[in-house]
């Protein structure tokens, strides 16, 4: 089913009123300490005390769709504000939204009791809502239109009989119409299968690093699972092969040693070392074709549970157009990715010195000899690719941190130092 929005009503413009000095606080609104203008686009009303506002958020650069379900009296849900002696209130984790969100959505669903419903916290741009342990409702925040990743991706995945991503059980599609009038359609939320137990991979790393204790059985897994999932993305999504691949890698990366350096101005002094790894690129002959990816993968975005591994998290960056995120790209980025955030893991756990550069090696090494020993073979020197797409990821850490944590700035330095000597 798919909910098409209606002409807001006086209701709903009150209820803006209500929400707009809500807004701001939330984690997940794009215009944080920006004096936004709000206004109300549209709502999917799914009761009568059910509603969603799509509100279209405005400031500088800025121009989001936001996703805000509203809940009218009594409830579970964080308590916004009133209206006409009713109480309003955020219907993201609220029984009566999760009750009605399940009853428009399509897909095989589930027997979880909406009452049980509990919102995760600490989640950036969405919001995620754990209901009655067995499933967990991620409720977009941001709209696009078109096929979100984090949905469209994993179905695929399963129907290609991947196991190691947490099933959809339902999902839910909305309609709009955008500024200028073009009918608009995409995703309002996924409803997937809970992973009971699990361990977030980041924080599993870094306790290991915090003990001292190897991470290589780990990270070979991880290599694995990622090699075979890479290996279901090109056979779900279409394949595309680029002629001046190698040329297209090293420019890229040149560009982003410019953009770095010039955030960074000490980076400069890599400049030879950068310049020899974009020579070993261009002397490749070809690239591999490039493909659907997870883009934005580390530690952080997959769990451990029954001895496994599962990937999850497949939006990439929400407010990024949907072409820039579903757009086909090498595999080996997502490696990099992964090794990426071993180096962090260590820092992050405690090691320092030898023994971190010691349980660095060792994981990474591990890492990407489990995934070579299940990827397809098609290599095309995935060492020189690897290693420069580690590059690039790292220059963006370097400025990231520069602006945000200078005190962790010599996190991604020390990866310099390896990756360009």
């Amino acid at each position: 089913m798919t909910v098409a929005a209606q002409t807001a009503t006086p209701l709903d413009d009150a209820l803006l009123g209500v929400v707009a000095p809500w807004l701001p606080g939330r984690r997940w609104f794009p215009a944080k300490g920006a004096a936004a203008q709000l206004t109300l686009t549209g709502v999917l009303p799914l009761t009568d005390d059910v509603r969603v506002l799509l509100v279209r958020a405005r400031a500088g650069s800025i121009d989001t769709l936001l996703q805000v379900p509203i809940v009218l009296g009594p409830g579970a849900g964080e308590l916004v504000g009133t209206l006409g002696g009713r109480e309003v209130r955020d219907g993201a984790a609220d029984p009566a939204f999760v009750r009605a969100w399940l009853a428009a959505a399509e897909g095989p669903g589930t027997d979880a009791d909406p009452a049980t419903a509990r919102m995760i916290t600490g989640e950036q741009s969405n919001t995620s809502v754990v209901v009655g342990g067995t499933a967990i409702l991620k409720v977009l925040r941001a709209l696009q239109p078109g096929e979100n990743p984090d949905v469209d991706v994993p179905r695929h995945l399963v129907a290609e009989g991947w196991t190691h991503v947490p099933a959809p059980l339902a999902w839910l599609e909305g309609e709009w119409f955008d500024p200028d009038g073009t009918a608009c359609r995409g995703y309002l939320g996924v409803l997937s299968a809970f992973v009971a137990g699990a361990e977030d991979g980041f924080e599993l790393a870094c306790a290991y690093a915090g003990r001292g204790e190897s991470f290589v059985g780990l990270a070979h897994d991880l290599g694995g699972v990622t090699a075979t999932m890479h290996a279901a993305l090109a056979r779900a999504f279409p394949r595309l092969d680029a002629p001046d691949g190698p040329a297209l890698v090293a420019d890229g990366i040149a560009q982003r040693f410019a953009w770095a350096t010039s955030a960074v101005p000490q980076l400069a002094t890599y400049t030879p070392g950068v310049e020899r790894v974009l020579a070993d690129v261009r002397r490749l002959t070809a690239t591999p074709p490039r493909q659907r990816v997870h883009g934005d993968l580390h530690l952080g975005q997959v769990l451990r549970a029954d001895d496994t591994w599962y990937v999850t998290d497949f939006e990439g960056e929400p407010l990024a157009p949907l072409a820039q995120r579903t757009r086909p790209d090498l595999s080996v980025r997502d490696v990099a990715g992964l090794l990426r955030s071993i180096d962090y893991a260590a820092a992050v756990g405690g090691l320092t010195g030898d023994a971190a550069a010691r349980w660095t090696a060792e994981a990474r090494a591990a890492l990407e000899d489990g995934y070579a020993s299940s990827a397809d073979g098609d290599s095309h020197d995935s060492h020189v690719l690897t290693r420069a797409l580690e590059l690039d990821k790292t220059l963006y850490e370097a400025v990231y941190e520069s602006r945000n944590r200078p005190t962790w700035l010599p996190i991604p330095i020390a990866a310099l130092d390896r990756l360009v000597s």
